[in-house]
């Protein structure tokens, strides 16, 4: 009975380690948030989980004969070898970039900005599409060309985040140009008075508002400010 009781407890701890959340290694840079991390699905590792289980049975069957423990050990120490790299090998998705981890025990990192990605894609099996689990490949302006994500964990959720991601940095780039170009027409506006044509200032500003890319009081505030100078 104690074997079987450790067989079990041995179980219920690999369980909770398949349920933890990865973490990231990399450090973030200022102002940059974590908006996913995903890695690969369970699946990835069946074989193991497979071996260790059947191995496991054996032991259990066969108590009367210790050298049976021999192979339930070594599958032991192959499924905790795949669970932790399966935990240390992650995908993260911040509003700046996305970052690729591998490693247990040297810690290697690439990653991809994202105003230099191009297009992302995912696809998925039947299987896959049944057990949530597929492959997600991201196409950059780097040499590279495309990078492969293979046996993600919510595939389509990885891609919805990372098209997400580009669109808000798009916005989040083109607004802060805006802003700059506002405060660049109301300092010009200052300087020079009414030598500069006030009607255009005003619908250059009416543009960037147009197209979103500064907000109703940025907007008014320069304006005023136009009015005001002129």
């Amino acid at each position: 009975m104690p074997r079987i009781e450790r067989i079990l407890h041995t179980f219920m701890f690999l369980q909770r380690y398949f349920k933890n959340i990865p973490h990231m290694k990399t450090s973030l840079k200022e102002g940059e948030e974590i908006l996913l991390i995903t890695r690969k699905h369970i699946l990835s590792i069946w074989l193991p989980i497979m071996v260790t289980a059947f191995s496991l049975a054996i032991a259990v069957i066969g108590l009367a004969f210790p050298l049976l423990f021999i192979l339930p050990a070594i599958s032991l120490l192959w499924l905790v070898y795949a669970v932790l790299e399966r935990n240390n090998n992650i995908w993260a998705v911040t509003n700046l970039r996305i970052i690729d981890e591998e490693g247990i025990f040297s810690a290697q990192s690439k990653e991809s900005p994202l105003d230099k990605i191009n297009n992302v894609t995912y696809t998925a099996s039947i299987w896959g599409r049944i057990f949530g689990f597929g492959n997600v490949e991201i196409q950059t302006a780097a040499e590279t060309g495309s990078t492969l994500y293979e046996m993600v964990e919510s595939p389509r959720k990885l891609k919805d985040t990372i098209t997400q991601a580009q669109e808000d940095y798009k916005s989040m780039h083109s607004r802060r140009q805006a802003r700059e170009m506002a405060e660049s027409i109301s300092a010009q506006i200052g300087h020079s008075g009414s030598s500069v044509s006030i009607a255009s200032e005003l619908e250059k500003l009416a543009e960037l508002l147009k197209n979103g890319h500064i907000s109703q009081e940025e907007f008014d505030a320069a304006k005023k400010k136009i009015l005001a100078n002129g």
